[in-house]
């Protein structure tokens, strides 16, 4: 996933910290299979990483990173998105929390978090594209 406001820079798992880089090395860390959501698959996504499988995006205390499918609720719906409409490009995409929905996917310091979205910054740290 490329990110909308630094646009050399896309989402990575480094030492399973979720964050966004620019010229990732190894590529695979960038490498995630978006599949149904863990919590609900209805309208929802999961992010699986490409070169640990069965490791998902979670965020933990609003924090992101990337851990082992523990198989507990809390945890589906840790890693459980809504794919939105961009909130600073309708035509890029935004990731909206399963378990807080007033909360968005979004980088801040370059490390990935939720947060909630108000400002013209927020909305463009919180939009991405999906790359192929």
């Amino acid at each position: 996933m490329q990110s909308y406001n630094n646009q050399t820079r896309y989402v990575r798992h480094a030492n399973f910290d979720v964050r966004i880089d620019a010229n990732v090395s190894p590529l695979r860390d960038s490498q995630f299979r978006i599949v149904p959501g863990l919590a609900n698959s209805s309208g929802y996504v999961s992010f699986e990483s490409v070169n640990y499988p069965g490791y998902y995006l979670r965020h933990y205390a609003y924090d992101g990173q990337l851990a082992a499918n523990d198989g507990t609720a809390t945890f589906a719906a840790d890693a459980t998105f809504k794919q939105v409409a961009g909130l600073a490009d309708s035509s890029w995409v935004s990731f909206q929390s399963y378990n807080y929905p007033t909360r968005y996917l979004r980088h801040y310091d370059y490390l990935l978090r939720i947060d909630p979205i108000s400002t013209a910054t927020e909305k463009a740290d919180a939009t991405f594209r999906i790359t192929s």
